[in-house]
């Protein structure tokens, strides 16, 4: 069934104001019906997601006959962690048969990709392409679907400031504006850009509500100690963003904001995301985050369930808490009957919307799984996609492009490492046929290429073991994980300097494995693990170039590598097709173009680190030595290594002044900020132009830059482009100290660049 939208004329407005009667959609009719012949404890029920038998959540494994007993009950509206249609079916006639007889929805964790992946989410925002991040999400939508998956865990929105929380894999970087036109784009991508749901789109579950990258210290699950003022101008905007595109979920996040964890936050769950930014969807926990909250000291089971309904929770994941307290707080006058029946509406909408009542198989189509995943034609855009998320961040001498009829080694534990090149929340059944560096530069080069390990990833292999094989250890006690190292690290190393000497040029692939990064993945240390910086040291002392491919689910310090590698090209965990997408940009088929979207350390001290920063009254410039009664570190630069936005090509890209079409501009006016970019160099390229904002004085402090505007364009050798933003008050405002939504009178710069540092300015002024 379709769902009719309601068409309002203007009379029977007059009517729904004057008199409150109006005519209800066919969706709430269908709903209203259905919901009168409901039960209270089959209400309840639909609060309830539990993962699939067998797959691992938090610290929970579902038993695999405890979903099945649900269903009988009718106490389970949804299950996740599972992409095997034939269960999934199965699953789904025991819930039509069961208690009402309503369909289960289906999620997943579908976040960089799904059989094809693609660079982790970190990288894919370095490419600044909205157009092939909505691309991305689109693949992922159609394989995923094709696998019996109607809704899912994505995109994740949290900005983040601090490269030591390791889920800054899975976000967009420290950057609000670029993080909520990134997710308008996923959101889009994975939904389709209007309101009906095709059979090859699926429902988003935006995350994680909120602001759960500013935990404290970098810190996974720690509590966030924001302002209102601050969590609105620097963090909430992608989750405003993601629900104006029409976001039909979300999932609220661990961490607790203002002494309440989110899960149970009125003001984050209903003032904020229902009543400012208008969504009109459900929201469910992230895993066991409601009967986490016992641990956070807000109450027993029974408590924080009813607190979290009635801040506006909507659904359970896998605490069992909804389904095993409602109906006594119901009873106790905790909670009220429409407490419930508002919450199942929404999940009921949702199903709905999904055209699950119309069939509820729709998704579950066993021959769409062999044919739409893992096709040539995915992982050709996987290839393409993983091109533009390569960051060169230096190219002494223009070592790079390499000559194809030069002898390459490629040296390093990652090097022919085809499952390592997935990055973190990645679950593809292919990941050992993903393309490995080795295999792309062996099939680009005409020259001879020559492969070594050359070191373990660090010189504790207990350590490894642990970080490789993580949870599984847990959870599969009696399985055999063989030994991390068969081979001393003395042997590999002589292995990768002996063919490193007989080489022309060295392409060193150093990095973090795929567990260093996402949940629960916090580092203190953000250098490239000690054994693989050995080698490095050791590549150097050959006299031979050094090309440094960095895979990295995050920003790590690269001091020593700045000064002593000839060039770094961080690849991040580029996905199925890396191997081929790293070679591509290293011979040169294509210029780099991807600028971080975070900065770069030179100490792990310097943690939290971010451009947006606001001025103190004892500023520092970011590189100057120390001076004191100044803010500044007495054994560091304030400045970043590597700076937001910044990356290299292979060709050299010239600003013009800025232009500004008028100097002055009302509070309802628009202006036109200017620049001419020229192609200087001999390689056709794209370069991403960036607009960065700056207000001068106003009634509440702000940062010393803001982005507010970009756009990505293809220059061909020799060629010029004038590239044109409009500014308009939107533009350039901000979240005062009342958290009003506001654009003062008086000087803005407008700062127009390649990066965050390398800025042309001119002044705007705002008039009454």
């Amino acid at each position: 069934m379709k769902i009719n939208h309601l068409k309002i004329s203007l009379l029977s407005l007059a009517c729904l104001l004057l008199s409150g009667c109006g005519q209800k959609s066919e969706m709430d009719k269908f709903i209203d019906s259905l919901m009168s012949e409901m039960t209270l404890e089959q209400k309840i029920g639909q609060l309830n997601l539990h993962s699939a038998g067998g797959f691992v959540s938090a610290l929970r494994v579902t038993e695999d006959d405890e979903n099945v007993q649900l269903l009988r009950k009718g106490e389970l509206g949804g299950i996740y962690g599972t992409g095997n249609v034939e269960a999934m079916t199965e699953y789904q006639k025991i819930a039509l048969e069961s208690g009402a007889g309503i369909p289960l929805i289906f999620g997943m964790d579908v976040i960089h990709g799904h059989q094809t992946t693609f660079p982790i989410p970190l990288g894919i925002s370095t490419s600044w392409n909205l157009d092939l991040i909505e691309k991305s999400a689109r693949i992922a939508a159609k394989e995923a679907s094709a696998c019996g998956i109607n809704w899912v865990f994505s995109p994740m929105v949290d900005i983040c400031r601090d490269a030591r929380w390791g889920r800054i894999a899975e976000g967009s970087g420290e950057d609000p504006y670029l993080g909520g036109e990134i997710a308008k784009a996923m959101v889009y991508g994975y939904q389709g850009r209007d309101d009906e749901f095709a059979v090859d789109e699926v429902m988003t579950c935006v995350k994680h509500y909120a602001l759960y990258g500013g935990a404290e210290a970098g810190r996974d699950y720690n509590s966030v100690f924001l302002s209102r003022q601050e969590a609105l101008n620097g963090y909430m905007r992608p989750y405003a963003e993601a629900a104006k595109a029409g976001a039909g979920s979300y999932m609220s996040s661990f961490n607790e904001f203002e002494g309440i964890p989110a899960s149970a936050n009125k003001y984050l769950l209903t003032d904020l995301l229902r009543d400012s930014f208008g969504f009109d969807g459900f929201v469910v926990s992230d895993a066991t985050a409601v009967v986490e909250m016992v641990a956070h000291g807000l109450g027993d089971l029974q408590e924080v369930s009813a607190r979290a309904l009635q801040a506006g929770l909507d659904m359970d994941m896998n605490s069992d808490g909804f389904v095993g307290t409602l109906r006594k707080s119901l009873d106790e006058g905790r909670v009220s009957e429409a407490d419930i029946d508002r919450a199942c509406r929404r999940i009921l909408e949702a199903k709905y919307k999904l055209g699950l009542f119309d069939d509820p198989f729709r998704y579950l189509d066993p021959s769409r799984q062999a044919e739409q995943n893992w096709t040539e034609e995915n992982r050709a855009f996987a290839r393409e996609f993983a091109r533009e998320c390569q960051v060169l961040l230096k190219n002494d001498n223009s070592v790079l492009p390499l000559d194809r009829n030069a002898r390459v080694a490629v040296i390093g534990p990652f090097a022919d490492a085809a499952s390592e090149m997935a990055g973190c929340w990645a679950s593809s059944n292919h990941s050992n046929e993903f393309v490995t560096i080795y295999e792309g530069i062996s099939e680009a080069s005409a020259a001879k290429v020559t492969k070594a390990e050359g070191s373990w990833i660090f010189n504790d292999p207990e350590m490894e073991e642990s970080i490789k094989y993580g949870l599984m250890k847990i959870f599969a006690p009696n399985m055999s994980f063989g030994k991390v190292h068969e081979t001393p690290k003395n042997v590999l190393l002589a292995e990768a300097v002996a063919k490193a000497a007989a080489s022309d040029v060295i392409v060193a692939c150093v990095g973090e494995l795929n567990n260093m990064s996402g949940e629960g993945a916090s580092r203190t240390e953000l250098t490239i693990p000690d054994a693989q910086r050995e080698l490095l040291m050791a590549l150097k002392k050959t006299g031979k170039p050094v090309v440094l491919v960095l895979t990295t689910g995050r920003p790590l310090v690269l001091d020593w590598e700045s000064e002593n590698m000839d060039a770094i090209l961080v690849s991040w965990a580029s996905g199925a097709e890396a191997g081929h997408a790293i070679a591509d940009v290293l011979y040169g088929e294509v210029s780099p173009s991807a600028k971080l979207t975070t900065s770069f350390p030179r100490s792990v001290g310097q943690e939290p680190l971010y451009y947006n920063h606001k001025n103190t009254g004892r500023p520092h410039p970011d590189y100057e030595p120390y001076r004191k009664f100044t803010s500044c570190y007495t054994d560091e630069l304030n400045g970043p290594l590597f700076p937001f936005g910044f990356g290299l090509s292979y060709t050299s890209f010239e600003y013009g002044p800025v232009t500004l079409s008028k100097d002055e501009m009302s509070h309802d006016g628009e202006i036109v900020a200017s620049v001419e970019v020229a192609n200087t160099g001999n390689f056709d390229a794209k370069e991403t132009v960036q607009l960065y904002i700056h207000d001068v004085y106003s009634t509440s402090t702000r940062p010393a830059k803001e982005l507010r505007g970009f756009e990505k364009i293809s220059l061909k050798a020799g060629e010029k482009k004038t590239v044109e933003f409009r500014i308009n008050a939107e533009t350039l405002s901000y979240y005062n100290h009342s958290l009003e939504w506001v654009c003062e009178t008086g000087d803005y710069e407008i700062m127009i660049g390649p990066d965050s540092e390398r800025l042309e300015k001119a002044v705007l002024t705002v008039v009454d």
